[in-house]
C-alpha cells in the first residue's frame, strides 16, 4: 500500500514566539530555513530547564514539524531523479524531525491532562473521554500532534507502529475541529483535503467528503492561501489523472498575491514555490502531459520526430 499523504502544513510559524515574531519579517525561505534550527536548539535547552513550560513545548515541537514538513521534506520532494539518494536521505531526515516534535508534544499534552499517554492504546470510549477533556485553546496542539505524526507516515507507509496510531491521530483532528472549525483560517479542512484524499478506506479516507472541505478551506482563508489549492491539485486532480483540473487549479494558486496578505507571505511563497514546480514538472505525474494537439488529435511529445510519424504543416 503507498500512501501519498503530502502534508505542507498550513501554518508555518507560531505566532506567540517572539523569536518567530522575527523571522516573519522575512518571507525568504531559505533565510527563515537556516533560522529555525537555532529557534529549535534554544527551546530545546530552555525546556531541559523548564520541563513543566508546555507553552514552550508547543512552540517547540510545532517548529519541528513545520521546519521538517516546508524546509526539509517539501524541498526533497523537489529534486531531480539523478539526486535521489540525497531524497532518500533528506525525507529520512525529515521523519527524524516529525516524531521529535511530535514527542515532545505528547509529552506536553501529558502534562496539562493526565493520562494522555494513553490515549494511542485506549479504546474507543477512553480515547473519546481523553480527548473530551481537551480545551479550545489546546487546539494547536491537536493539529500539530496529529499533523507531524500522520506526515513521518506519509513518508513511510508500511511503518506499522506508526500506522496503528491513524486512528487515534484522526480522532485528535475531529476533536480540534469540533473545538474550532475556524482554526488558523481553514487548516483543518486543507488538512482534511489532504487526509480524506489521500488515506485508504479503511484508514479514515473519504473522498466524497474532499469537495467540502477544499471549499472551506477556501472560503475560510478569504481565497488568500495558496496552500488549499496545492492540496487539492496534489492529491485529488493527481490520483484521478485529472489533467485539466489539475492546470486550472494551479493557475488559480499562482494567481494569488503573496504581498497581500503580509502575515501569511512566507507561506504562500513557499507553497507558490511548489504550485510552479508541479506545473512546469507535469509529465512526471500525468501522460497526457507529454502530448501535443495537432490537426485534431493527441499525439506524443516523444513520437514527434519518430521516423514513422510525419506532421504536414
Amino acid at each position: 500500500m503507498k500512501v501519498k499523504l503530502v502534508l505542507l502544513l498550513p501554518i508555518l510559524i507560531v505566532s506567540s514566539c517572539s523569536t518567530s515574531k522575527i523571522a516573519m519579517r522575512s518571507d525568504d525561505p531559505e533565510f527563515i530555513g537556516k533560522f529555525i534550527p537555532g529557534v529549535i536548539e534554544k527551546g530545546e535547552k530552555q525546556l531541559a530547564k523548564t520541563p513543566d513550560n508546555t507553552a514552550l513545548a508547543l512552540e517547540t515541537g510545532s517548529f519541528y514539524v513545520m521546519y521538517a514538513n516546508a524546509f526539509v521534506q517539501g524541498p526533497a520532494e523537489m529534486l531531480t531523479v539523478e539526486r535521489y539518494e540525497e531524497k532518500e536521505a533528506k525525507l529520512a531526515e525529515a521523519k527524524t524531525l516529525y516524531l521529535k516534535g511530535v514527542a515532545i508534544l505528547d509529552q506536553a499534552l501529558e502534562k496539562k491532562y493526565p493520562g494522555f499517554g494513553d490515549i494511542y492504546t485506549a479504546d474507543d470510549e477512553d480515547k473519546a473521554a481523553i480527548l473530551t477533556q481537551i480545551k479550545a485553546d489546546d487546539t494547536p496542539f491537536l493539529y500539530w500532534t496529529a499533523g507531524g505524526a500522520l506526515s513521518a507516515y506519509a513518508l513511510t507507509p508500511f511503518d506499522f507502529e506508526l500506522g496503528q496510531k491513524i486512528p487515534t491521530l484522526k480522532a485528535m483532528i475531529d476533536r480540534a475541529y469540533a473545538l474550532d472549525p475556524n482554526f488558523n483560517a481553514g487548516a483543518l479542512d486543507d488538512f482534511y483535503v489532504l487526509f480524506y484524499a489521500s488515506m485508504p478506506e479503511a484508514l479514515g479516507g473519504d473522498k466524497t467528503k474532499v469537495p467540502e472541505h477544499f471549499k472551506l478551506a477556501v472560503e475560510k482563508s478569504g481565497g488568500r492561501l495558496v496552500g488549499p489549492f496545492v492540496s487539492y491539485a496534489q492529491s485529488v486532480t493527481i490520483p484521478a489523472q485529472d489533467y485539466t483540473a489539475f492546470q486550472e487549479t494551479l493557475v488559480q494558486a499562482l494567481a494569488i498575491d503573496v504581498n497581500k496578505d503580509k502575515d501569511n507571505r512566507l507561506v504562500n511563497t513557499i507553497n507558490r514555490r511548489k504550485a510552479q514546480y508541479l506545473l512546469d514538472n507535469a509529465v512526471l505525474f500525468f501522460a497526457s502531459a507529454g502530448e501535443e494537439w495537432v490537426d485534431d488529435e493527441w499525439i506524443d511529445d516523444e513520437e514527434w520526430f519518430d521516423d514513422d510519424t510525419w506532421i504536414d504543416e
